[in-house]
């Protein structure tokens, strides 16, 4: 029996600029789903990020519902205990719901959010094939910081020569590039 578990906690309040702020939330996930890469992984997301899942995943389920978000509030407060429990419950319930759904666990845009902690940007570029690593690939190397580095040194978010991507993101071409993280897979050579 596949079984998820996943937490929303620790929000955290960020100034953006002298007058914009954003809060931010920590989504821990647990899982011995064969669907997800990594058994256990924890991200930071605001409420924006998760609205624009939502979104990604109507277009996956056209006909389905979908579970709801709790509502945008423009006076959200952390200094609102309740408010930010309230928040945090309604974000938890909505991913519970979006886990339980195997059509949705196919969109590979759904690991990159609660597996990596690549921007908006970067995850729709990743899914569609348009970057050098693959989402298996984002998610594997995301705790570790390579993907980061990678991007600041090689630009690996820029439009490349890539298929479309299929799956959890392996582009079809995978085998004729070299991966940015061969490294970590080559084993040692015998001296």
């Amino acid at each position: 029996m596949q079984t998820y578990i996943v937490c929303i906690q620790d929000p955290r309040l960020h100034n953006d600029d002298l007058w914009h702020t954003h809060v931010d939330y920590e989504i821990c996930l647990r899982t011995n789903s064969m669907c997800f890469r990594k058994k256990s992984s924890c991200v930071r997301r605001r409420y924006s990020e998760f609205v624009w899942l939502r979104h990604c995943l109507e277009q996956n389920a056209l006909m389905m519902q979908l579970p709801k978000l709790p509502p945008w509030n423009p006076f959200f407060s952390l200094k609102r205990k309740e408010q930010v429990n309230q928040r945090m419950k309604g974000l938890q319930e909505f991913l519970e719901g979006v886990l339980q759904n195997p059509l949705l666990l196919s969109d590979s845009r759904l690991h990159l959010f609660l597996q990596s902690s690549l921007s908006i940007s970067k995850m729709e570029k990743c899914a569609l094939g348009k970057t050098r690593y693959t989402v298996a690939e984002a998610i594997q190397c995301s705790s570790c910081g390579y993907i980061g580095s990678l991007e600041d040194k090689t630009s690996c978010d820029s439009d490349c020569e890539s298929s479309a991507s299929s799956g959890l993101g392996l582009s079809i071409d995978a085998t004729m590039r070299e991966s940015p993280v061969s490294f970590l897979h080559s084993p040692e050579k015998e001296l």
